[in-house]
């Protein structure tokens, strides 16, 4: 769609809950809240990610429309209250996005991505309000972000403020350590320690993905659907013999396991998601 059309059709879209909402319009359009919308909200954020895994540009368009009526839908529940429409909405996104790059609406001039970075953080802290004491180089996160991504930022922002590895094997070797540390805790026994160390182990594990530009939760995706891949050809080929996964024991299905790893590897390749992590700032929010 062209930007000259874009115009008209977001003022339907906009008409269009603005009827719903309406004495006239759907009651259950009408009664929910921005916290009844919570749920909505996450679920077409993840399925706007898996069309984008699936690489259908239909499906992709389709699901970033309803990701973006979720947008409308807020803007218009606080529009009704007299807080805010949809147009401070773009006005302010707009705004930020200006005001964030200077280097490319003010000609103001960056010698590399350190420095691009540094005038990013610069221009971040500057818009918030004044805290009592230094702002802390880590920031703030929003509390439902999941707990990998989450130590992932704090590895990203603890890095550009010169706290990170100076080569891969220091992190390599943090995860060696972490997993002992675990090891030694299961030992003694003490199941809050435990839960410490394996914290611990998995905050290490992200860094390393960090530090080698592998997106962790794309990775631990990734991981996921194939374990269940194999697990569902291991299940199958069980089937043929009239038994299931629990009639085995762990030497019988290990061996099972490997057949099924090289099975499933052998016709679907795991091209979805390649796992590495874009690198232009607004990524790193």
């Amino acid at each position: 769609m062209s930007k000259i059309d874009a115009d008209p059709a977001l003022k339907r879209l906009v008409q269009i809950m603005a009827t719903l909402r309406s004495p006239e319009g759907c009651p259950w359009d009408a009664r929910q809240t921005p916290h009844s919308l919570k749920a909505c909200l996450l679920e077409e954020t993840y399925e706007v990610l898996d069309a984008i895994d699936r690489g259908s540009p239909q499906e992709i368009c389709e699901e970033l429309g309803d990701l973006l009526l979720q947008v409308v839908f807020q803007a218009r529940i606080f529009q009704e209250r007299g807080q805010f429409d949809l147009t401070d909405v773009i006005t302010g996104i707009a705004d930020k996005l200006v005001r964030r790059h200077p280097h490319v609406f003010a000609a103001t001039p960056v010698t590399g991505e350190g420095d691009l970075w540094r005038q990013w953080e610069a221009i971040k802290r500057g818009e918030k309000p004044a805290a009592k004491g230094p702002a802390s180089r880590l920031g703030e996160l929003p509390n439902h972000l999941p707990a990998l991504l989450a130590a992932c930022k704090l590895g990203e922002r603890a890095s550009r403020a010169g706290f990170d590895w100076t080569e891969a094997g220091q992190a390599f070797a943090k995860v060696h350590e972490e997993l002992k540390e675990c090891e030694e805790a299961f030992r003694r026994g003490n199941q809050d320690e435990l839960a410490g160390e394996i914290g611990d182990l998995l905050f290490a594990a992200v860094n390393l993905g960090r530090y080698l530009q592998i997106d962790p939760e794309d990775a631990l995706r990734q991981t996921g659907r194939r374990f269940t891949r194999r697990f569902q050809h291991l299940e199958g080929q069980l089937r043929q013999d009239g038994r299931e996964v629990q009639d085995l024991d762990m030497e019988e299905l290990l061996l099972l396991w490997q057949a099924a790893k090289k099975s499933s590897e052998g016709h679907i390749a795991d091209l979805e998601g390649s796992g590495i992590r874009p690198d232009h700032p607004a990524r790193q929010g």
